[in-house]
């Protein structure tokens, strides 16, 4: 006979698994990272968000295609159409592949790491940072935020 709390880890982590594969909500006491892609030219990226009303407010606004900036060779920023609630903080290290906002209608996506003096709202942060660098190159950039 296994241990009652092994069947409700296994209940939660079925639970957990059903609400993110099928878009269903899922008990909770889960935390959902809900995932947002990121397409750079011919290139994808996974995003996990952040769970605040500034990342609820920006999914509002998919899917979006922005044209962003380069600034100081470490950074991609673009204005948004309309302010987002923010929460603003200063992480002080800004790490490769982090999306916040700055104020509330600055998006910016980081593709070094750094350490930061500003504050920002967290959005979420890119997977396969890696990749980034390269994908988001020296140059302005088209970039589109989708659900799907």
């Amino acid at each position: 006979m296994r241990p009652v709390w092994l069947g409700l880890l296994a209940s939660a982590l079925m639970l957990g698994s059903y609400g993110t594969i099928s878009g269903a909500a899922s008990a909770p006491s889960i935390t959902e990272q809900p995932e947002m892609w990121m397409t750079v030219g011919e290139q994808r990226f996974a995003i996990s968000l952040a769970d605040n009303a500034a990342t609820r407010a920006f999914v509002t606004l998919l899917p979006l295609t922005l044209e962003m900036s380069d600034l100081n060779r470490n950074e991609k920023y673009a204005s948004l159409p309309q302010a987002l609630p923010a929460q603003a903080s200063k992480p002080g290290t800004i790490h490769n592949g982090d999306l916040m906002l700055y104020g509330t209608d600055t998006l910016v996506i980081f593709y070094t790491t750094f350490d930061s003096p500003y504050a920002y709202t967290r959005l979420g942060h890119i997977g396969d940072a890696a990749r980034l660098a390269q994908a988001l190159g020296r140059r302005d950039v088209q970039v589109t935020f989708s659900q799907n």
